[in-house]
């Protein structure tokens, strides 16, 4: 439908299959839309060079032509503001699940919920680190927290954030604070950036560099740290198990349910429903087996890491370009599209192949479907029923259609977390920190990337790079949308302990664990920056010296960059791929590439050749071992 016909379309034969079916129903498909829009794509956009923002525009700055916008802004500040505007909408995102989780907690602990505390441990030694309470009773803790995390979310920029103060490594701290970039909290410092990123506000493309990095430690700390232990806390901390994943866990004798997005909440709900005896009834009496809860993209790996796979929760089918192919199995009786990442064509596939989209946040709402339900924690249990309900119903119309389903599953092991890592140590660190000193484990990569076709075929750089890592006795931790890619891609099974090198294969043996740890989601990078921070504590050096690096090799949206930045600004060697809109700035390019590693010891780094971006990666964390003395 738009282009000429690709060689290959993903790494795994699942969406190879897919795709080839809608193809032939004359589907619109995103990889037929992204060979359209190669033929036309604006190399100004390309370039971060080109602004609309005010009626003067569309500006275009062509050297030589025009050397600045209407208003006078240079390409610097051009390409500069462009991020910041970027950047400012993935805290706005993760801010939002942030503050549906503390409401979530809040109405939790006021009993009006179907959730409960699960994890009151973590619950105990968070409240602590926080100074809070912890005499007080498990419920009336968990109100003080949400409260908490309701200020942090809200506090204002020129008051420092009160996560930073008690994460953060001192010296991480004393850089920041030396910098102008210690943080208040997310929602102020977005507040500022949106107002900076106005026309004729702020210019200049340095000071809008520290803008962003602030925002992103804000993002890291204030939002994504306090979101995934609350998390844990209502609905338990992840721990290693193994479930299935790929398109096969569907089974069109059931009702499939499939909870997308990035929220785990109405997720979980839909579980706990399903697991009642005389929901299974109801559906037995439409003539299916049962109903069945199948995760996709975010919302599904966030369940994966706190839910053991039984008879209703069988897996996760895939990321977010899967979404398309998914639906034209024929076989999804309910889409449930939470706060991020539903395909615009939803609507269209579901008419198609006889599936229910049912968005379930007031954010989302898509071309020719209906929207009644905006997630509610004092209604998780009403709206989770109708949804079952109304996914009952799609099955009667839809159990005679014909379905098609790639005959593609996959065993992996997921779970992984700091205190399911620690609690495979052995309760401490030292295991791991030996094998890092004896060069079984050169050093540690967390993996956190979405998918994207901009640089090859669908998951196939993720799955690339993160051989070239594990073969090079690098341990890989790995979140996102890039996880699925990888747990579909088979990294994540204890079999690909035969693609790591020799030291990190002994360690995978020793441990029982794949060379690749599936750690969750991108909201993770809170949790992953701490236990860097932990890992350097622990050797009583600042994190930024260790052997660690961050790597992204198919970035797609904004969640994604702020998160990166969040890492440079932390300290971490942060790779990128493909790159970013900022080319048409060298003074820009310059300060994220070199200029910024004098400031707060993290950079960019970018490159779309999988051995070449371990490459950089490798020399990194060889230079970081040979300055400890390893």
């Amino acid at each position: 439908m738009g282009g000429d016909k690709l060689e290959k379309v993903s790494a795994h034969k699942s969406v190879e299959e897919m795709h080839e079916k809608v193809e032939n129903d004359d589907m619109t498909n995103i990889h037929s839309r992204f060979e359209a829009m190669e033929k036309v794509r604006c190399p100004y956009c390309a370039k971060g060079v080109r602004c609309n923002i005010c009626s003067h525009g569309p500006c275009r700055i062509i050297p030589g032509k025009t050397d600045t916008g209407v208003c006078g802004i240079n390409k610097d500040g051009m390409v500069m503001r462009n991020i910041l505007r970027i950047n400012s909408m993935g805290t706005a995102a993760y801010t939002y699940h942030t503050n549906t989780a503390a409401k979530t907690l809040k109405a939790t602990a006021e009993g009006n919920t179907i959730f409960e505390i699960k994890d009151e441990e973590k619950l105990a030694n968070l409240a602590e680190r926080l100074d809070l309470d912890t005499s007080l009773e498990k419920n009336e803790l968990a109100l003080e927290l949400a409260d908490l995390m309701i200020e942090e979310i809200n506090r204002d920029s020129e008051e420092p954030s009160k996560v930073v103060e008690k994460f953060a490594p001192d010296l991480r701290k004393d850089n920041w604070e030396e910098l102008g970039i210690l943080p208040g909290g997310p929602l102020h410092e977005m507040m500022d950036v949106k107002s900076s990123v106005m026309t004729n506000v702020d210019s200049d493309y340095k000071s809008m560099a520290f803008k962003t990095l602030r925002m992103g430690l804000a993002t890291a700390y204030g939002s994504l740290t306090l979101l995934e232990e609350v998390q844990d806390i209502l609905f338990g901390t992840a721990a290693p198990h193994d479930t299935e994943v790929d398109m096969g866990t569907l089974d069109p004798d059931y009702v499939n349910i499939l909870p997308n997005g990035h929220e785990p909440f109405m997720g979980a709900a839909l579980i706990q429903v399903a697991k009642r005896d005389e929901v299974q009834e109801k559906a037995k009496e439409a003539g299916a087996k049962g109903v069945r809860i199948i995760g996709s993209i975010e919302t599904g790996q966030e369940l994966l890491q706190r839910f053991k796979s039984d008879e209703v929760f069988v897996g996760l089918t895939g990321n977010w370009i899967t979404e398309e192919y998914v639906l034209a199995t024929g076989a999804v009786d309910a889409f449930v599209a939470d706060m991020n990442c539903t395909v615009p064509t939803a609507g269209e596939f579901a008419e198609k192949y006889s599936s229910t989209i049912i968005p379930v946040t007031k954010l989302v709402n898509l071309p020719g479907v209906e929207h009644e339900i905006n997630y509610q924690p004092e209604k998780a249990e009403e709206q989770a029923l109708q949804i079952i309900d109304k996914a009952i119903e799609n099955y009667k119309n839809r159990k005679d259609n014909p379905t098609e389903i790639p005959n593609y599953s996959k065993k992996i092991r997921t779970g992984f977390s700091p205190e399911s890592l620690l609690d495979l140590l052995g309760g401490s660190l030292d295991p791991l920190l030996e094998n890092i000193k004896n060069g079984n484990i050169k050093g540690i990569v967390a993996l956190v990337s979405c998918t994207t076709l901009k640089n090859g075929p669908h998951n196939e750089n993720t799955i690339s790079v993160a051989e070239e890592l594990i073969d090079r006795d690098i341990l890989v931790l790995s979140a996102g949308c890039g996880n699925a890619g990888l747990q579909v891609g088979g990294l994540t099974t204890l079999e690909a302990k035969e693609k790591a090198g020799e030291g990190l294969k002994e360690v995978c043996e020793a441990l029982d664990i794949p060379p690749v740890l599936s750690f969750g989601t991108c909201t993770d990078t809170g949790r992953l920056l701490n236990l860097v921070s932990a890992v350097g504590d622990e050797l009583g050096v600042d994190p930024t010296k260790l052997p660690v690096a961050v790597t992204a090799p198919e970035y797609m949206e904004q969640k994604a960059t702020i998160a990166a930045i969040a890492a440079i600004a932390y300290g971490l060697y942060t790779h990128v791929s493909p790159t970013p809109p900022v080319t048409g700035s060298e003074k820009v390019v310059k300060l994220l590439t070199e200029e910024v590693e004098e400031l707060t010891g993290g950079k960019l780094a970018v490159g779309d050749d999988p051995a070449e971006i371990a490459n950089g990666i490798e020399k990194h964390i060889e230079t970081k071992r040979k300055e400890l003395g390893l």
